[in-house]
């Protein structure tokens, strides 16, 4: 009797764990990188938008987007994404007091979803403002 309890107690934790595993959130980025080419020191702020979509079958939310730098900044939705449908991380980059040249920078995004962490890269030449 106890082996039939046994295995009864473990079929059904073998179930519970089998349909926890099926809902869960799955961000996919349409792009990872992107590049804002050549811009002027006169005109430092530059903006760009990541779209993602959730592909899994769970509410997906966005626990965190945090920048590499305090020159770039991180625009995202609060609320949970509907499975199959779309949002967008918004990422604005300030160059106004830093040197110009080529840079790159990181957003690094948590989520409740496959995968966890997911880094979004934004880079650039500012060039120097002619007189």
């Amino acid at each position: 009797m106890k082996k039939i309890l046994t295995i009864a107690m473990l079929l059904f934790a073998c179930v519970n764990l089998a349909t926890a595993q099926e809902q869960q959130a799955q961000i996919k980025f349409d792009k990872l990188t992107h590049n804002f080419g050549k811009f002027s020191e006169t005109d430092p702020v530059q903006t760009c938008t990541f779209a993602f979509t959730n592909t899994g079958t769970a509410p997906l939310v966005i626990n965190q987007a945090l920048a590499s730098c305090g020159c770039t900044v991180p625009e995202y939705t609060k609320k949970p994404v509907a499975p199959g449908e779309k949002g967008e991380i918004k990422i604005t980059y300030n160059g106004k007091g830093k040197f110009p040249g080529h840079f790159k920078k990181t957003v690094t995004v948590r989520t409740n979803g496959v995968p966890e962490m997911t880094r979004l890269y934004v880079e650039g030449d500012m060039e120097e403002a002619k007189q």
